[in-house]
């Protein structure tokens, strides 16, 4: 295992290739793409496939941050109510779920077409606790309808046939959306887009831009990329690069564990049909079955110790377990590990350009697997001249969170306060 990258079980049950030599010295593209997640490889691989000669840099190594360490759910809609975005872009809220399938349909395509082993299984069951959820649920199981999807709302018997916990008065299952191995998913990507010519950089941080001579210089500490366009997709790991953009997200830590092996048997006995599940609360936990039959679960987040792996969180997380699965509380945790996801304020992802020679995206709020991809699939686009979906996005505005650097944390810590009580109403 890199000891750059997360302690997870991600990267124990993933083959990395050698790390890719870092930049050294100065090199030209046409475009130079920061950050070696889902947004820039997808971003990289397509400009690729269209002919344009891509450089791509990575501060640590392919996968170091979200789209490594996530919790492997790819997911319909988006994580916020999409009237106002729909709204501002000028278009009607199922143009805009209809990208969300869209993202989930070019992601399976490109696991199709690169072959790649990545643990991909269909089914997502959405999980309510109380009577609200359950009125919520059917609302929902409704909107859905309405938009063509296939959806079964399940009552609580059902749902406790397929979720062993006494938790759920109801459940919404949706056969599209599913889970898998994200960083084999990455790799998989980082794979592709190296055979379409990308050139990769690891250990490679972008550090600063200029120009010269006519071209943007996104530099390095020890080399720069010539090139006429660049695209920022570091997400909520991009640092202060471009801190107008950087202050429209807010980093959130989220925290993900692992047991041992359970066995077929077992595992079948806690989620009968293998779906992915997350519960409707403001502060969810979110779980699935990995392929060796290991119970994976997460949720625990934090606003002041993000990434940090403490005893305290992962206490905190395995009680978690034995809440929901109370048949789970003698199993420890083999594997724990945490990162960081960008939110924005109306948890829509937030995709446009900056001062002309600069696109971006950032702030999936939690449905990044899917719609990462599809950003930067639609960034190619349109630096292709096709910016049909991409304007889409680009006309939703986003504001800055409140309180500058030093206080917009504790101020969102605040308001997830009342979040949380509310949970327990």
């Amino acid at each position: 295992m890199n000891p750059a990258t997360a302690p997870s079980y991600y990267e124990a049950s993933a083959q990395r290739p050698p790390l890719s030599p870092p930049l050294a010295g100065e090199t030209r593209a046409d475009v130079c793409v920061v950050g070696g997640g889902y947004t820039g490889l997808s971003c990289a691989l397509e400009l690729a496939k269209r002919g344009r000669d891509v450089a791509l840099l990575e501060g640590e190594c392919i996968g170091w941050g979200a789209s490594g360490r996530n919790g492997g759910q790819f997911l319909r809609d988006f994580s916020g109510d999409i009237k106002k975005p729909a709204a501002a872009a000028g278009v009607c809220e199922k143009t805009l779920f209809d990208f969300s399938l869209a993202a989930i349909d070019l992601l399976r395509a490109r696991v199709r077409e690169h072959k790649m082993d990545c643990d991909l299984r269909q089914g997502f069951l959405l999980a309510g606790l109380k009577e609200r959820h359950r009125r919520e649920l059917a609302e929902l199981h409704k909107r859905l309808r309405a938009f063509g999807c296939e959806t079964e709302l399940l009552d609580a018997a059902d749902t406790r046939a397929i979720i062993a916990s006494r938790r759920y008065c109801a459940s919404l299952y949706d056969k599209n959306s599913g889970h898998l191995h994200p960083l084999k998913y990455l790799l998989g990507l980082a794979q592709a887009a190296h055979g379409a010519g990308v050139r990769i950089y690891e250990q490679s941080r972008a550090d600063g831009c200029d120009y010269s001579a006519g071209k943007l210089r996104v530099k390095t500490k020890s080399g720069a990329v010539l090139c006429a366009q660049a695209v920022l997709a570091g997400n909520a790991y991009q640092g202060e690069f471009i801190p107008q953009l950087r202050a429209r997200i807010m980093p959130v830590g989220s925290y993900i564990g692992a047991t041992r092996p359970l066995g077929e048997e077992k595992a079948r006995r806690l989620i009968a049909n293998g779906a992915s599940v997350c519960d409707m609360r403001n502060v969810l936990d979110y779980y699935r079955i990995t392929a060796d039959h290991r119970l994976l679960f997460g949720g625990r987040v934090s606003y002041t110790n993000l990434g940090a792996e403490t005893a305290g969180l992962r206490a905190s997380l395995r009680r978690r377990v034995a809440h929901v699965f109370p048949q789970m509380a003698n199993e420890e945790l083999e594997y724990f590990w945490g990162g960081s996801v960008a939110i924005t304020i109306n948890r829509f992802p937030d995709i446009g350009r900056y001062e002309n020679d600069w696109y971006y995206a950032q702030g999936f709020s939690g449905h990044g697997v899917a719609l990462s991809g599809f950003a930067g699939a639609i960034i190619a686009e349109a630096m292709a001249g096709d910016g049909e979906k991409f304007d889409v996005f680009s006309r939703v505005r986003h504001r800055p969170f409140a309180g500058g650097r030093l206080l917009r944390t504790p101020l969102l810590a605040a308001a997830m306060l009342y979040y949380r009580l509310r949970d327990l109403l």
